[in-house]
């Protein structure tokens, strides 16, 4: 298959998408990829992809091309325009950009308007337009704080609906997404499960070694839909019993508002790494006797699976959450550890005390993370079902294209 595939965000920016492209072009198909200048989650452009140069280039077998955009800076106004900018110029990118291939993959994340290119290259060819949902608009906007009654969110929930109705086929990550697509936006699908894989880096994580304490980590962007401060207000539960140590790897809007609030409380129990390559990740899972995994207190944001999760479970490691929704279900269903209600630091801080003083359990609550991801989040399953799917839609293509 030759496959286009649009995203905001691609290598060196560290998102799913960039394994998911490596993996089919490894397979044989040709891969592009239509994606922006790497900014995230600094802020600001590379400096070695500024002034024009590696606009276009080949990484691991993916044809990838660049479209300008303004770095998405600090606050809302930089953010609007860093979505705006790309949805832009990529558009303006996707009119030369050869039409040969077999179908258009839009990897959606936050924004949604990165979909744009994607369906203008469907109305310039006609090829099928597939839509892989990882991040829900209007909603992603409204939790950030935009009231649902207010004109912005009116606009964008209006803009959502078109594009999601624009795609031929929409695979979703989360089993959940499909509450908020029928109920919320009134599309009734069909939609395709397809939650993802972890790196295989993950899956080598030998078991955890004795040494004195527990050291706990929480890995990925801190933002403000992670609420990555009900880990710090748990440590601060915790402060009287030092053997327990918070780990938080990554960066993101909200790190400098997390670090202020482990300054006010005092907390010296918390230690930030800051952002790190993948290709090192697995020296802190490594040292980590469990994962935290936290999201804000929203319906909606809840019926997010965020793509650490798989991560954690590979690893075969205990989680321990303070997260409504699907990753809740998750972890009791795959009974791999504790979960508190979003944002309720407190049992938060009390299932990390059980987990602590519970050793045998927690050797078990590890072993049954591992055997769940290889049992629902497989790499060879998912690639085998990616796989299948494409090139199922594609078939459909030439077939509805030689009946018309």
């Amino acid at each position: 298959m030759n496959i286009l595939v649009v995203c905001q965000y691609f290598y060196p920016e560290q998102f799913r998408v960039n394994d998911i492209c490596f993996e089919l072009a490894a397979q044989g198909h040709s891969v592009t990829v239509l994606t922006g200048l790497p900014n995230y989650p600094s802020g600001t452009v590379a400096k070695e992809y500024r002034w024009f140069r590696k606009r276009k280039e080949e990484i691991n077998g993916v044809q990838v091309i660049r479209s300008w955009l303004t770095g998405r800076g600090k606050g809302s106004i930089r953010l609007a325009l860093n979505y705006l900018s790309f949805a832009l110029s990529a558009s303006i990118q996707a009119l030369s950009l050869r039409k040969d291939f077999d179908l258009v993959l839009i990897y959606q994340l936050s924004p949604v308007t990165m979909a744009l290119p994607g369906i203008l290259l469907k109305k310039l060819t006609g090829k099928p337009l597939v839509l892989y949902c990882h991040d829900l608009w209007p909603e992603s906007i409204a939790s950030a704080g935009f009231s649902s009654e207010s004109t912005l969110y009116k606009l964008l929930y209006r803009l959502s609906r078109w594009i999601y109705l624009k795609a031929d086929h929409i695979f979703i990550s989360s089993r959940q997404f499909e509450e908020y697509f029928t109920e919320t936006l009134k599309i009734s699908g069909p939609f395709i499960h397809l939650p993802v894989y972890a790196e295989g880096i993950f899956g080598k994580i030998p078991p955890p070694s004795e040494k004195e304490g527990i050291d706990l980590l929480f890995a990925g962007n801190i933002g403000e839909m992670q609420s990555v401060e009900t880990i710090i207000r748990a440590a601060r539960e915790l402060l009287n019993d030092p053997s327990i140590r918070f780990h938080i790897v990554g960066n993101g809007s909200s790190l400098e508002k997390c670090k202020s609030l482990a300054s006010d409380l005092n907390v010296k129990n918390v230690f930030f790494h800051g952002q790190h390559p993948i290709s090192e990740m697995p020296l802190f899972y490594e040292k980590a006797d469990a994962f935290l995994v936290t999201l804000k207190k929203n319906r909606a944001i809840s019926f997010t699976l965020p793509n650490k999760v798989q991560s954690y479970l590979a690893a075969g490691r205990p989680l321990l959450g303070a997260i409504d929704g699907e990753t809740r279900e998750v972890i009791l269903k795959a009974e791999c550890g504790l979960c508190a209600p979003a944002e309720d630091y407190r049992e938060l801080a009390r299932n990390i005390r059980t987990f602590a003083y519970n050793k045998e359990q927690a050797l078990q609550w590890g072993k049954n993370a591992r055997k769940f991801y290889e049992a629902n989040f497989s790499k060879g399953s998912y690639l085998k079902k990616l796989n299948t799917l494409l090139q199922n839609i594609v078939k459909q293509g030439d077939t509805q294209n030689v009946q018309g």
